[in-house]
């Protein structure tokens, strides 16, 4: 409603305002991840251990020993992604012998990147995998003298036998997937996400497993706010699925908490270069043009902007002959799409992107694989990957995400830490300043930057009169804490749409948490999202965490003027205020 002066912005509250002082925190836009799969890991949530930010395997391995002590059969204790073995002290991953000390009848599946799977004894005997099991197309199952599998799966040049050999585990029932889902978004909003846009994903069908996230949206239970893409989801039947759900969807239905945003990230399969920087860069088969030419002219004439999955130059410099063919017959201006990854992209292929209007949406996935790039390619091929400061200069729309969950964190701090740095989380630094960005520049990625892929500018992204009232307050300051402090970041209070969501540190008797995570063995219980655990074990005097993560760390307090309510001073015009919103009730900072 207005931002400015205490005189101006508490002139207009009422007697059911609802005034919460800062005590001198700062105010930021929440942040909006462009590229998550939040749809696919809300129905897994409560079921995954996660390793997020754990800095040493000893840790990781004593959390998968206290969850196995818990987990009951015929369930499964999973790690599925958000880590890397560099992360850790050890520099390793634990071996399948250490996994069968701690598991000897629980299966365990553990997911590192879209490289490998390692699984104990338990785990291939519950999926079944003998001497007799073929290796499946872009996949081996690696074996042992004798010709019995060891428990080692690896991407080969695909993560398809990773994908299937996940789906074999457990799945939740509907109501436990509904629980998960709103525990994920709670995840995320302890960590400043009050926007995605869902990239769909391997294994993720529609409309079958958008049933939960519906339903969510339809009860007003959503805390994080969804555009949603849509996947193909069958090599060869590409085509039908999108002349199949233009019939049935349409381009922006929904509202602000939930629409739908067009196609993607996988259009055709024939285009999917997947990134796995430990094998050789896939070679694109020759009928990825005459498919994807098929598909984006269905995508035109129906006005539907898309997103498409591409790593590798080779692969977007093909897929843009295709653009600016069907662009001479069906023009793209006005449909607002782009590439997502682009690590290797190419100076002629950013240009030829910003003369089709086009976008780039870059992830924080070197953060997490940049070490095995480097062992690949060399240190000087890794300086720009992505060159996003390059883009930027381009004028090219461009805006930042996590492709979480399976590769990457779902911590946005670390890729605002990854952009501002140019190191990954193993410590490695691979790009040099002039491919890094400053803190304002990172945080526009992550905020105003977004809306252009989802269609929303001046609707949201910005603390702004006139636009959506999402905001976070973080537990230390943005724009004046440490750089190597960046990653560790979590949000005080968050708040969607005038409605606090998220509340923590000082601000905990204003939260209002979901029912505890189900299954009562759930990881989430134990053990929480990113770091959590660390973070509980670092603050001793805490409650233990019922799920709804509600102890995260406190940075300090700041002293503060018992008069008035204000939220720092920024460095940009547009970051200088206090706000009111309008809500159920109206906020005042």
């Amino acid at each position: 409603m207005a931002v400015g002066a205490d005189k101006d912005v508490l002139a207009i509250a009422g007697p059911k305002t609802k005034i919460v002082d800062l005590e001198g925190r700062r105010v930021l836009p929440g942040l909006i991840d462009s590229h998550l799969h939040i749809i696919r890991g809300g129905l897994n949530f409560n079921l995954e251990l996660r390793w997020d930010g754990v800095r040493s395997l000893a840790d990781a391995m004593s959390m998968l020993k206290r969850q196995v002590a818990v987990t009951p059969p015929p369930q499964w204790v999973r790690v599925v992604g958000g880590f890397t073995e560099h992360q850790f002290a050890e520099k390793r991953l634990p071996t399948i012998a250490e996994l069968n000390a701690v598991a000897p009848e629980t299966p365990v599946f553990l997911l590192h990147l879209y490289d490998r799977a390692i699984l104990n004894a338990a785990a291939l005997r519950a999926v079944g995998y003998t001497k007799d099991t073929p290796n499946p197309p872009g996949g081996e199952i690696v074996r042992g003298p004798n010709g019995t599998p060891t428990g080692l799966l690896l991407a080969r040049p695909n993560a398809s036998i990773l994908y299937a050999t996940l789906a074999k585990g457990p799945k939740l029932p509907f109501d436990y997937q509904l629980n998960s889902t709103r525990h994920f978004m709670r995840e995320l909003n302890r960590l400043g996400v009050t926007g995605a846009i869902d990239a769909g994903g391997g294994s993720q069908n529609y409309p079958e497993d958008y049933a939960v996230i519906e339903k969510l949206a339809a009860d007003g239970a959503l805390t994080v706010r969804l555009a949603y893409n849509l996947f193909t989801q069958k090599p060869k039947g590409e085509k039908d699925d999108f002349l199949r759900w233009a019939k049935s969807s349409k381009y922006q239905q929904g509202d602000d908490y939930f629409r739908h945003n067009g196609a993607g990230e996988m259009l055709v399969y024939s285009a999917a270069d997947f990134e796995d920087f430990r094998e050789p860069r896939p070679e694109m088969p020759p009928e990825m043009e005459g498919e994807l030419d098929a598909v984006i002219r269905i995508l035109v004439q129906n006005q539907w902007p898309w997103r498409l999955h591409a790593t590798y130059d080779e692969t977007i410099s093909r897929a843009l002959d295709v653009y600016e063919r069907v662009n001479q017959h069906m023009p793209l201006k006005g449909l607002h799409w782009f590439f997502d990854h682009a690590e290797t992209i190419s100076e002629r292929s950013m240009d030829r992107i910003a003369a089709l209007g086009g976008g780039i949406a870059v992830q924080h996935r070197m953060a997490y694989q940049g070490e095995y790039f480097v062992e690949r390619y060399g240190a000087r091929a890794a300086e720009a990957t992505p060159p996003v400061a390059r883009m930027l200069e381009k004028g090219i729309k461009v805006a930042a995400g996590t492709d979480a969950t399976r590769v990457a964190s779902h911590n946005p701090w670390v890729s605002l830490a990854w952009l501002v740095t140019g190191r990954t989380v193993g410590g490695l630094r691979i790009y040099p300043q002039r491919n890094c960005v400053d803190r304002e520049t990172a945080l526009r990625l992550w905020t105003e930057n977004a809306t252009w892929f989802s269609n929303e500018e001046g609707k949201k992204g910005r603390i702004e009169a006139g636009q959506l009232a999402d905001l976070i307050v973080p537990d230390r300051d943005y724009f004046a804490c440490a750089e190597s402090e960046i990653a560790d970041t979590v949000s005080e209070l968050t708040i969607v749409g005038g409605r606090i969501v998220y509340a923590g540190g000082i601000f905990t008797s204003l939260d209002t948490p979901p029912p505890p995570a189900m299954p009562d063995w759930s990881p989430v219980r134990r053990f929480g999202g990113y770091a959590a655990w660390a973070v509980r074990s670092a603050h001793t005097h805490r409650h233990e965490l019922d799920g709804a993560y509600g102890s995260a760390a406190v940075c300090g307090v700041h002293g503060h003027d018992h008069g008035r309510a204000w939220a720092g001073t920024a460095p940009v015009d547009d970051l200088k205020s206090f706000w009111g919103a309008i809500g159920c009730s109206c906020f005042a900072f």
